[in-house]
Protein backbone atom coordinates (compact mmCIF):
# COMPACT_ATOMS: atom_id res chain seq x y z
CA UNK A 1 0.00 0.00 0.00
CA UNK A 2 1.29 3.45 -0.92
CA UNK A 3 1.86 5.63 2.14
CA UNK A 4 1.75 9.36 1.65
CA UNK A 5 4.31 11.58 3.38
CA UNK A 6 2.96 13.35 6.44
CA UNK A 7 2.87 16.67 4.60
CA UNK A 8 0.89 15.35 1.63
CA UNK A 9 -2.56 15.37 3.29
CA UNK A 10 -1.96 18.96 4.35
CA UNK A 11 -1.05 19.91 0.77
CA UNK A 12 -4.18 18.24 -0.59
CA UNK A 13 -6.30 19.93 2.04
CA UNK A 14 -4.61 23.19 1.07
CA UNK A 15 -5.64 22.75 -2.55
CA UNK A 16 -9.21 21.99 -1.49
CA UNK A 17 -9.39 25.08 0.74
CA UNK A 18 -7.48 27.48 -1.48
CA UNK A 19 -10.74 29.03 -2.67
CA UNK A 20 -11.38 30.17 0.92
CA UNK A 21 -7.97 31.87 0.99
CA UNK A 22 -8.82 33.59 -2.28
CA UNK A 23 -12.07 34.92 -0.81
CA UNK A 24 -10.24 36.16 2.27
CA UNK A 25 -7.67 37.89 0.12
CA UNK A 26 -10.32 39.70 -1.92
CA UNK A 27 -12.25 40.68 1.21
CA UNK A 28 -9.11 42.01 2.90
CA UNK A 29 -8.27 44.31 0.00
CA UNK A 30 -11.84 45.60 -0.16
CA UNK A 31 -11.69 46.41 3.55
CA UNK A 32 -8.44 48.33 3.01
CA UNK A 33 -10.17 50.30 0.24
CA UNK A 34 -13.05 51.10 2.59
CA UNK A 35 -10.77 52.53 5.26
CA UNK A 36 -8.58 54.38 2.76
CA UNK A 37 -11.50 56.44 1.48
CA UNK A 38 -11.79 58.90 4.34
CA UNK A 39 -8.07 59.77 4.81
CA UNK A 40 -7.11 59.64 1.12
CA UNK A 41 -10.22 59.93 -1.07
CA UNK A 42 -12.78 61.83 1.03
CA UNK A 43 -14.61 63.12 -2.05
CA UNK A 44 -15.42 59.51 -3.00
CA UNK A 45 -16.39 58.34 0.50
CA UNK A 46 -20.02 59.45 0.47
CA UNK A 47 -20.85 58.50 -3.13
CA UNK A 48 -19.23 55.06 -2.82
CA UNK A 49 -20.88 54.21 0.50
CA UNK A 50 -24.25 55.35 -0.80
CA UNK A 51 -24.30 52.63 -3.46
CA UNK A 52 -21.96 49.96 -2.07
CA UNK A 53 -20.57 49.54 1.44
CA UNK A 54 -17.12 47.95 0.94
CA UNK A 55 -16.57 47.30 4.64
CA UNK A 56 -19.84 45.46 5.07
CA UNK A 57 -19.06 43.40 1.99
CA UNK A 58 -15.71 42.37 3.47
CA UNK A 59 -17.36 41.53 6.79
CA UNK A 60 -19.96 39.30 5.20
CA UNK A 61 -17.42 37.42 3.10
CA UNK A 62 -15.15 36.85 6.09
CA UNK A 63 -18.01 35.65 8.28
CA UNK A 64 -19.35 33.28 5.66
CA UNK A 65 -15.87 31.78 5.39
CA UNK A 66 -15.62 31.52 9.19
CA UNK A 67 -18.95 29.75 9.40
CA UNK A 68 -17.99 27.38 6.63
CA UNK A 69 -14.69 26.12 8.04
CA UNK A 70 -14.28 26.87 11.77
CA UNK A 71 -16.94 24.41 13.04
CA UNK A 72 -15.36 21.77 10.81
CA UNK A 73 -12.09 22.33 12.67
CA UNK A 74 -13.76 21.70 16.02
CA UNK A 75 -15.62 18.62 14.81
CA UNK A 76 -12.57 17.15 13.11
CA UNK A 77 -10.54 17.52 16.29
CA UNK A 78 -13.34 16.31 18.52
CA UNK A 79 -11.71 18.19 21.40
CA UNK A 80 -12.82 21.51 22.84
CA UNK A 81 -9.42 21.90 24.50
CA UNK A 82 -7.52 21.46 21.25
CA UNK A 83 -9.92 23.77 19.44
CA UNK A 84 -9.29 26.59 21.93
CA UNK A 85 -5.54 26.11 21.91
CA UNK A 86 -5.66 26.46 18.13
CA UNK A 87 -7.88 29.57 18.26
CA UNK A 88 -5.79 31.30 20.92
CA UNK A 89 -2.52 30.79 19.06
CA UNK A 90 -4.08 31.89 15.77
CA UNK A 91 -5.72 35.06 17.00
CA UNK A 92 -4.06 36.51 20.09
CA UNK A 93 -0.40 36.96 19.07
CA UNK A 94 -1.14 39.25 16.14
CA UNK A 95 -4.02 40.81 18.06
CA UNK A 96 -1.42 41.84 20.63
CA UNK A 97 0.80 43.30 17.91
CA UNK A 98 -2.10 45.39 16.57
CA UNK A 99 -3.03 46.72 20.00
CA UNK A 100 0.61 47.49 20.80
CA UNK A 101 0.99 49.31 17.48
CA UNK A 102 -1.99 51.53 18.23
CA UNK A 103 -0.65 52.18 21.73
CA UNK A 104 2.58 53.44 20.15
CA UNK A 105 0.63 55.79 17.88
CA UNK A 106 -1.26 57.13 20.89
CA UNK A 107 2.00 57.60 22.82
CA UNK A 108 3.49 59.45 19.84
CA UNK A 109 0.47 61.75 19.73
CA UNK A 110 -0.66 60.52 16.34
CA UNK A 111 -3.97 59.30 17.69
CA UNK A 112 -5.84 60.93 20.57
CA UNK A 113 -9.21 59.21 20.25
CA UNK A 114 -8.70 56.62 22.97
CA UNK A 115 -9.32 58.70 26.09
CA UNK A 116 -10.94 55.69 27.71
CA UNK A 117 -7.47 54.30 28.41
CA UNK A 118 -7.10 56.98 31.09
CA UNK A 119 -10.68 56.97 32.40
CA UNK A 120 -11.53 53.23 32.25
CA UNK A 121 -8.26 51.33 31.84
CA UNK A 122 -9.31 48.07 33.52
CA UNK A 123 -12.54 47.82 31.51
CA UNK A 124 -10.56 48.45 28.33
CA UNK A 125 -7.91 45.87 29.19
CA UNK A 126 -10.32 43.12 30.28
CA UNK A 127 -12.71 43.81 27.41
CA UNK A 128 -9.95 43.33 24.87
CA UNK A 129 -8.47 40.37 26.71
CA UNK A 130 -11.76 38.52 26.25
CA UNK A 131 -12.00 39.77 22.63
CA UNK A 132 -15.65 40.49 23.45
CA UNK A 133 -15.12 44.23 23.84
CA UNK A 134 -17.81 45.04 21.30
CA UNK A 135 -20.38 43.02 23.26
CA UNK A 136 -19.24 44.64 26.50
CA UNK A 137 -19.70 48.12 25.01
CA UNK A 138 -16.00 48.83 25.37
CA UNK A 139 -14.52 51.00 22.57
CA UNK A 140 -12.16 49.18 20.22
CA UNK A 141 -8.51 50.19 20.46
CA UNK A 142 -8.19 49.50 16.73
CA UNK A 143 -11.39 50.19 14.80
CA UNK A 144 -11.47 46.85 12.98
CA UNK A 145 -11.34 44.76 16.16
CA UNK A 146 -15.11 44.86 16.53
CA UNK A 147 -15.52 41.88 14.23
CA UNK A 148 -13.37 39.73 16.49
CA UNK A 149 -16.05 40.05 19.15
CA UNK A 150 -18.51 38.30 16.85
CA UNK A 151 -15.93 35.69 15.94
CA UNK A 152 -15.38 35.03 19.65
CA UNK A 153 -19.13 34.88 20.31
CA UNK A 154 -19.42 32.31 17.52
CA UNK A 155 -16.59 30.21 18.97
CA UNK A 156 -18.20 30.26 22.42
CA UNK A 157 -21.58 29.27 21.03
CA UNK A 158 -19.97 26.47 19.01
CA UNK A 159 -18.27 25.26 22.19
CA UNK A 160 -21.55 25.20 24.08
CA UNK A 161 -23.38 23.46 21.25
CA UNK A 162 -20.64 20.88 20.76
CA UNK A 163 -20.58 20.07 24.48
CA UNK A 164 -24.36 19.66 24.53
CA UNK A 165 -24.35 17.56 21.35
CA UNK A 166 -26.27 20.23 19.40
CA UNK A 167 -23.47 21.29 17.05
CA UNK A 168 -25.23 19.84 14.00
CA UNK A 169 -28.06 22.33 14.39
CA UNK A 170 -26.37 24.87 12.12
CA UNK A 171 -29.45 25.58 10.02
CA UNK A 172 -31.57 26.07 13.14
CA UNK A 173 -28.98 28.52 14.44
CA UNK A 174 -28.99 30.49 11.20
CA UNK A 175 -32.78 30.69 11.03
CA UNK A 176 -33.13 31.35 14.77
CA UNK A 177 -30.83 34.36 14.77
CA UNK A 178 -32.50 35.60 11.57
CA UNK A 179 -35.95 35.34 13.14
CA UNK A 180 -34.91 37.29 16.23
CA UNK A 181 -33.27 39.96 14.07
CA UNK A 182 -36.41 40.38 11.95
CA UNK A 183 -39.00 40.17 14.73
CA UNK A 184 -37.30 42.27 17.36
CA UNK A 185 -33.79 43.27 16.38
CA UNK A 186 -34.63 46.92 15.85
CA UNK A 187 -36.24 47.17 19.30
CA UNK A 188 -33.48 45.50 21.31
CA UNK A 189 -31.56 47.67 23.80
CA UNK A 190 -27.87 48.45 23.60
CA UNK A 191 -25.48 48.70 26.54
CA UNK A 192 -28.18 47.50 28.94
CA UNK A 193 -25.54 45.89 31.16
CA UNK A 194 -22.76 48.42 30.68
CA UNK A 195 -24.48 51.83 30.70
CA UNK A 196 -24.34 54.06 33.75
CA UNK A 197 -20.78 55.21 34.20
CA UNK A 198 -17.31 53.77 34.64
CA UNK A 199 -18.18 51.79 37.79
CA UNK A 200 -21.18 50.11 36.19
CA UNK A 201 -19.18 49.19 33.12
CA UNK A 202 -16.30 47.75 35.15
CA UNK A 203 -18.70 45.68 37.25
CA UNK A 204 -20.34 44.37 34.09
CA UNK A 205 -17.02 43.52 32.45
CA UNK A 206 -15.73 41.79 35.59
CA UNK A 207 -18.93 39.80 36.03
CA UNK A 208 -19.10 38.65 32.42
CA UNK A 209 -15.39 37.78 32.36
CA UNK A 210 -15.74 35.73 35.55
CA UNK A 211 -18.83 33.88 34.32
CA UNK A 212 -17.30 33.08 30.95
CA UNK A 213 -14.01 31.95 32.49
CA UNK A 214 -15.78 29.72 35.01
CA UNK A 215 -18.17 28.19 32.49
CA UNK A 216 -15.41 27.57 29.94
CA UNK A 217 -13.27 25.98 32.65
CA UNK A 218 -16.22 23.76 33.56
CA UNK A 219 -16.59 22.70 29.93
CA UNK A 220 -12.89 21.92 29.65
CA UNK A 221 -12.24 20.26 33.01
CA UNK A 222 -15.49 19.22 34.67
CA UNK A 223 -17.36 15.93 34.91
CA UNK A 224 -20.07 15.18 32.35
CA UNK A 225 -22.77 16.98 34.33
CA UNK A 226 -20.54 19.95 35.12
CA UNK A 227 -19.54 20.24 31.46
CA UNK A 228 -23.19 20.38 30.39
CA UNK A 229 -24.02 22.96 33.03
CA UNK A 230 -21.01 25.04 32.01
CA UNK A 231 -22.07 24.84 28.37
CA UNK A 232 -25.56 26.08 29.20
CA UNK A 233 -24.21 29.04 31.17
CA UNK A 234 -21.64 29.78 28.45
CA UNK A 235 -24.20 29.83 25.66
CA UNK A 236 -26.75 31.78 27.69
CA UNK A 237 -24.21 34.46 28.63
CA UNK A 238 -23.20 35.00 25.01
CA UNK A 239 -26.84 35.18 23.92
CA UNK A 240 -27.60 37.80 26.56
CA UNK A 241 -24.67 39.91 25.39
CA UNK A 242 -25.81 39.63 21.79
CA UNK A 243 -29.37 40.58 22.65
CA UNK A 244 -28.91 43.53 25.00
CA UNK A 245 -25.33 44.81 25.12
CA UNK A 246 -23.94 45.26 21.60
CA UNK A 247 -22.31 48.41 20.39
CA UNK A 248 -21.45 48.91 16.71
CA UNK A 249 -22.95 47.98 14.25
CA UNK A 250 -26.22 47.46 16.17
CA UNK A 251 -28.50 44.68 17.42
CA UNK A 252 -30.07 43.44 14.20
CA UNK A 253 -26.81 43.61 12.27
CA UNK A 254 -24.99 41.71 15.01
CA UNK A 255 -27.66 39.01 15.10
CA UNK A 256 -27.47 38.65 11.34
CA UNK A 257 -23.69 38.30 11.56
CA UNK A 258 -24.20 35.23 13.75
CA UNK A 259 -26.93 34.02 11.38
CA UNK A 260 -24.50 34.43 8.50
CA UNK A 261 -21.83 32.35 10.19
CA UNK A 262 -24.27 29.55 11.00
CA UNK A 263 -25.50 29.76 7.40
CA UNK A 264 -21.93 29.20 6.23
CA UNK A 265 -21.81 26.08 8.42
CA UNK A 266 -25.07 24.82 6.92
CA UNK A 267 -23.58 25.21 3.43
CA UNK A 268 -20.54 23.24 4.56
CA UNK A 269 -22.81 20.46 5.80
CA UNK A 270 -24.65 20.38 2.48
CA UNK A 271 -21.36 20.23 0.58
CA UNK A 272 -20.34 17.29 2.80
CA UNK A 273 -23.66 15.53 2.26
CA UNK A 274 -24.68 15.83 5.93
CA UNK A 275 -27.87 17.67 4.97
CA UNK A 276 -29.60 18.02 1.62
CA UNK A 277 -29.11 21.06 -0.54
CA UNK A 278 -32.87 21.53 -0.34
CA UNK A 279 -32.65 21.99 3.41
CA UNK A 280 -29.56 24.15 3.12
CA UNK A 281 -31.44 26.38 0.71
CA UNK A 282 -33.32 27.85 3.65
CA UNK A 283 -30.20 29.88 4.43
CA UNK A 284 -31.32 32.19 1.63
CA UNK A 285 -33.59 33.72 4.27
CA UNK A 286 -30.51 35.20 5.95
CA UNK A 287 -29.48 37.59 3.15
CA UNK A 288 -33.14 38.25 2.33
CA UNK A 289 -33.67 39.37 5.93
CA UNK A 290 -30.59 41.58 5.72
CA UNK A 291 -31.88 43.15 2.52
CA UNK A 292 -35.24 43.85 4.13
CA UNK A 293 -33.88 45.20 7.41
CA UNK A 294 -31.38 47.35 5.51
CA UNK A 295 -33.98 48.72 3.11
CA UNK A 296 -33.08 52.28 4.08
CA UNK A 297 -29.39 51.65 3.38
CA UNK A 298 -28.87 50.84 -0.33
CA UNK A 299 -25.10 50.56 0.15
CA UNK A 300 -25.54 47.87 2.77
CA UNK A 301 -28.05 46.02 0.61
CA UNK A 302 -25.79 45.83 -2.42
CA UNK A 303 -22.81 44.85 -0.25
CA UNK A 304 -24.79 42.02 1.36
CA UNK A 305 -25.96 40.69 -1.98
CA UNK A 306 -22.46 40.95 -3.46
CA UNK A 307 -20.91 39.08 -0.51
CA UNK A 308 -23.30 36.17 -0.84
CA UNK A 309 -22.83 36.06 -4.62
CA UNK A 310 -19.06 36.10 -4.12
CA UNK A 311 -19.22 33.20 -1.67
CA UNK A 312 -21.56 31.24 -3.93
CA UNK A 313 -19.20 31.77 -6.86
CA UNK A 314 -16.28 30.61 -4.73
CA UNK A 315 -18.15 27.43 -3.80
CA UNK A 316 -19.08 26.77 -7.40
CA UNK A 317 -15.43 27.14 -8.50
CA UNK A 318 -13.89 25.47 -5.44
CA UNK A 319 -12.41 22.57 -7.41
CA UNK A 320 -10.57 24.86 -9.81
CA UNK A 321 -7.11 26.26 -9.34
CA UNK A 322 -6.61 29.52 -7.48
CA UNK A 323 -4.00 32.11 -8.48
CA UNK A 324 -1.04 31.87 -6.14
CA UNK A 325 -1.16 35.60 -5.43
CA UNK A 326 -4.73 35.39 -4.14
CA UNK A 327 -3.96 32.31 -2.05
CA UNK A 328 -0.97 34.11 -0.51
CA UNK A 329 -3.05 37.22 0.14
CA UNK A 330 -5.55 35.07 1.98
CA UNK A 331 -2.76 33.57 4.04
CA UNK A 332 -1.68 37.02 5.29
CA UNK A 333 -5.19 38.49 5.38
CA UNK A 334 -5.29 38.67 9.18
CA UNK A 335 -2.15 40.80 9.14
CA UNK A 336 -3.55 42.95 6.35
CA UNK A 337 -6.71 43.40 8.37
CA UNK A 338 -5.04 44.32 11.65
CA UNK A 339 -2.17 46.46 10.35
CA UNK A 340 -3.82 48.63 7.73
CA UNK A 341 -5.62 50.92 10.22
CA UNK A 342 -2.28 51.79 11.81
CA UNK A 343 -0.83 52.90 8.48
CA UNK A 344 -3.93 54.86 7.55
CA UNK A 345 -4.05 56.55 10.98
CA UNK A 346 -0.50 57.71 10.32
CA UNK A 347 -1.49 59.12 6.93
CA UNK A 348 -4.41 60.94 8.55
CA UNK A 349 -2.08 62.52 11.10
CA UNK A 350 0.19 63.88 8.37
CA UNK A 351 -2.72 64.94 6.13
CA UNK A 352 -5.59 66.03 8.40
CA UNK A 353 -7.27 67.74 5.41
CA UNK A 354 -6.69 65.36 2.49
CA UNK A 355 -9.02 67.19 0.12
CA UNK A 356 -6.45 70.01 -0.07
CA UNK A 357 -3.75 67.59 -1.29
CA UNK A 358 -3.48 66.95 -5.07
CA UNK A 359 -5.24 63.76 -6.11
CA UNK A 360 -2.15 62.38 -7.80
CA UNK A 361 -0.17 62.64 -4.57
CA UNK A 362 -2.91 60.89 -2.63
CA UNK A 363 -3.14 58.04 -5.14
CA UNK A 364 0.63 57.64 -5.00
CA UNK A 365 0.50 57.45 -1.21
CA UNK A 366 -2.34 54.92 -1.41
CA UNK A 367 -0.23 52.71 -3.65
CA UNK A 368 2.69 53.10 -1.25
CA UNK A 369 0.51 52.23 1.76
CA UNK A 370 -0.72 49.06 0.06
CA UNK A 371 2.82 48.03 -0.90
CA UNK A 372 4.11 48.72 2.62
CA UNK A 373 1.13 46.91 4.11
CA UNK A 374 1.77 43.78 2.06
CA UNK A 375 5.44 43.84 3.00
CA UNK A 376 4.67 44.25 6.70
CA UNK A 377 2.04 41.54 6.50
CA UNK A 378 4.55 39.15 5.00
CA UNK A 379 6.88 39.89 7.91
CA UNK A 380 4.26 39.52 10.62
CA UNK A 381 3.10 36.27 9.03
CA UNK A 382 6.64 34.90 9.08
CA UNK A 383 7.67 36.30 12.47
CA UNK A 384 4.41 36.23 14.46
CA UNK A 385 1.58 34.24 12.91
CA UNK A 386 3.42 31.20 11.56
CA UNK A 387 5.55 30.59 14.69
CA UNK A 388 2.50 30.98 16.94
CA UNK A 389 0.50 28.56 14.82
CA UNK A 390 3.34 26.04 14.86
CA UNK A 391 3.47 26.28 18.64
CA UNK A 392 -0.28 25.77 18.84
CA UNK A 393 -0.05 22.75 16.59
CA UNK A 394 2.75 21.35 18.72
CA UNK A 395 0.64 21.70 21.85
CA UNK A 396 -2.38 20.16 20.16
CA UNK A 397 -1.01 17.40 18.00
CA UNK A 398 2.55 16.66 19.00
CA UNK A 399 5.66 16.92 16.89
CA UNK A 400 4.24 15.35 13.73
CA UNK A 401 1.48 17.94 13.43
CA UNK A 402 3.91 20.73 14.22
CA UNK A 403 6.16 19.72 11.34
CA UNK A 404 3.42 20.00 8.71
CA UNK A 405 3.98 22.97 6.43
CA UNK A 406 1.81 26.06 6.77
CA UNK A 407 0.84 26.81 3.21
CA UNK A 408 -1.92 28.84 1.55
CA UNK A 409 -5.19 27.00 1.96
CA UNK A 410 -3.88 24.58 4.56
CA UNK A 411 -4.89 26.67 7.56
CA UNK A 412 -7.80 25.32 9.53
CA UNK A 413 -9.79 28.45 9.78
CA UNK A 414 -10.07 31.93 8.36
CA UNK A 415 -8.54 34.92 9.94
CA UNK A 416 -11.32 37.39 10.66
CA UNK A 417 -11.60 40.63 8.78
CA UNK A 418 -13.55 43.75 9.39
CA UNK A 419 -15.07 46.72 7.78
Amino acid sequence: MLTLPAAEPARRAGRRLAWLDALRGVAALVVVFEHALRPLLPEAHGPVKAVFDPGWYGVMVFFLVSGYIVPASLERRGSVRDFWISRVFRLYPLFGVGVAGMALLVAAGWDDAHIWWSSRPLSMALGHLTMLQNLLYVPNVVNVLWTLSYEMAFYLLLTAMFTLGAHRASLSGALGFTAVAVLGGSALPVALLSAGGAGRMLASVLAVTAVLAASLAAVLKGSAGVRRAGAVVLGATVLVLLLVNQSYPGPWQGLLILATMFAGTALYRAERGEITWGRAGWVALVPLAALWLGRDEPGLQTATAAAWITFAAGMALRRRGVPAALAWLGLVSYSVYLLHPLLLESVEWFWPEPATVPLGSRLAVLAGVVALLLGLSALTWRLVEAPAQRLGRRLVGGGEAARRPLTPGASEGPRPGAG
